[in-house]
């Protein structure tokens, strides 16, 4: 199975599909990322029902889910909430479920009082002209605080997952975790295990929900690593590799604040990396 293949979650799987970094620069982010070993996809803008919708991105793509940098480009009503994140704190303000089914969320998180917006099909051109389509599901802010946290239907991963993007010189081979910030992670869990189907098990400090790829940890400020973000926020997220030492190493002579395993990212992205071995 090729690694654009593997994306697609199977009836019933949910995955951890993607984070993003909302960010004023998405020049000065890109550098940062180049300058640790990434190869980031070029820059296109994204459509929303075959309208601007306002933001534009570039992705980091793993062989397990991708990183997304995102920025807003326009004044549209999406534009518009991503400054509004962005006001609140520097870093990462989305994460994304992979799901199959991106309409039967939609009417189950209907019923289960998330008032989701009407589903949503999104697209964007990338170099070469071809085309990334895929379904989201959106929920109003006050539904999930710690950001814009929805589901995504991978309809043409085969645009975007390409070998020349996947194969990182630092080794990063995928997305683990997404970390997220709560006053009280007990109730924030049951709310999130609503939201996703997932059953929320205790973690030492902190509350884990395991998706059939990845998983979602919660817990308060100060039992999350890095500098986390005032609740309600996501913290940061997990990246597996195949030499976490070299990257590591790679990220110190970047200039960028390592301790242990923790990567704290400066203001250009925001937020923080646990780095994991691959399993």
């Amino acid at each position: 199975m090729s690694v654009a293949e593997r994306q697609k979650p199977h009836p019933g799987d949910l995955f951890l599909d993607h984070v993003a970094h909302f960010v004023p620069d998405l020049g000065e982010a890109a550098r940062l990322l180049e300058s640790v070993g990434f190869v980031p996809t070029p820059e296109s803008a994204h459509q929303a029902q075959g309208a601007p919708a306002g933001t534009s991105n570039r992705c980091l793509m793993l062989e397990e889910g991708y990183i997304e940098i995102l920025a807003p480009t326009l004044d549209t009503p999406n534009a518009r909430r991503v400054r509004a994140h962005m006001a609140r704190y520097d870093g990462v303000h989305l994460a994304s479920f992979g799901t199959p089914d991106a309409a039967f969320e939609h009417a189950r998180l209907a019923a289960q009082g998330f008032a989701p917006e009407p589903l949503v099909n999104l697209s964007r051109e990338v170099e070469g002209g071809e085309t990334v389509r895929f379904g989201v599901v959106y929920v109003p802010p006050e539904k999930m605080p710690e950001g814009r946290v929805q589901y995504c239907r991978q309809l043409t991963p085969e645009v975007i997952w390409q070998d020349r993007f996947v194969r990182h010189p630092n080794g990063v081979t995928g997305l683990t975790a997404v970390y997220v910030v709560a006053e009280d992670p007990a109730t924030a869990a049951a709310r999130w295990a609503r939201f996703s189907g997932l059953l929320p098990r205790s973690e030492g400090e902190l509350v884990r929900l395991q998706a059939a790829r990845g998983r979602v940890l919660i817990g308060r400020r100060r039992s999350l690593p890095g500098r986390a973000p005032a609740a309600p926020a996501l913290a940061g997220y997990a990246l597996s590799c195949s030499d976490r030492r070299a990257f590591l190493e790679r990220c110190r002579k970047a200039g960028l604040e390592v301790e242990g395993n923790v990567v704290g990212l400066p203001r250009a992205l925001g937020g923080t990396w646990v780095i994991q071995d691959d399993a």
